[in-house]
C-alpha cells in the first residue's frame, strides 16, 4: 500500500521526466493557443492533457511512446479544431459559445441571467471585483465564453466596439 518497489519509483522518475519534457516540447511546437482557456473545448483539452500525463506516469501498462503519442494526438486535435474554427463559421458555432450580456446600463437582464444560470450575487461579485461600488457605475457585464465576467464601467465605456460580437447589445 505504501511502497511497492524501487523499480516502480524509478519508472515514475524516468518516465515522468521524459513525458514532461515531451509535453513541454509539444506545447512549444503547437503554440500559445494550445493551453488557452477560451472556451469549453480548450478546457477539455487541458484537462485531458493532464489526465494523460498522469496516466503515463502512474500506469506501468502504458509505455512512454504511447503516452507521448496520446499527448501529441490531443494537441493536434486541439490545433485542428482551433485552426478550423477560425476559418469555418459552422465549426466555430459548434465548438464555441457566444458571450452573453447580463447587465446593460446598470440594469440586470434577468432572462439572460436565468438562461445562463447566473445569480444576482455572482454579478454583484464581478462588479465589486472590478472596483465598482454599484450597478449604476456599470455600462455592461458580459459572461464570456470561458465563464468569466467582463465588467465595463460607464467611465471607460468608450465607443463600445468591444461588444460587437456580443448578441443582444442595444444599438444606443
Amino acid at each position: 500500500m505504501f511502497f511497492d518497489s524501487w523499480t516502480g519509483l524509478l519508472r515514475v522518475v524516468i518516465v515522468g521526466a521524459c513525458a514532461y519534457a515531451a509535453l513541454v516540447l509539444l506545447l512549444r511546437l503547437a503554440g500559445k493557443r494550445t493551453l488557452a482557456k477560451m472556451n469549453a473545448f480548450d478546457l477539455v483539452v487541458t484537462v485531458a492533457l493532464g489526465s494523460t500525463l498522469a496516466t503515463v506516469l502512474l500506469t506501468s501498462g502504458v509505455a512512454l511512446a504511447e503516452g507521448v503519442l496520446a499527448l501529441g494526438l490531443l494537441i493536434c486535435a486541439q490545433f485542428a479544431v482551433a485552426w478550423t474554427s477560425v476559418r469555418v463559421p459552422l465549426v466555430r458555432r459548434a465548438v464555441k459559445a457566444t458571450p452573453t450580456l447580463l447587465v446593460w446600463r446598470g440594469r440586470l437582464r434577468a432572462e439572460a441571467m436565468r438562461d445562463q444560470r447566473v445569480s444576482h450575487a455572482e454579478v454583484l461579485q464581478a462588479v465589486r471585483a472590478q472596483g465598482q461600488g454599484g450597478l449604476n457605475q456599470v455600462m455592461a457585464v458580459v459572461l464570456e465564453t470561458d465563464g468569466s465576467f467582463s465588467v465595463i464601467p460607464l467611465s471607460s465605456a468608450g465607443n463600445l466596439d468591444a461588444l460587437e460580437n456580443v448578441p443582444d447589445v442595444p444599438k444606443s
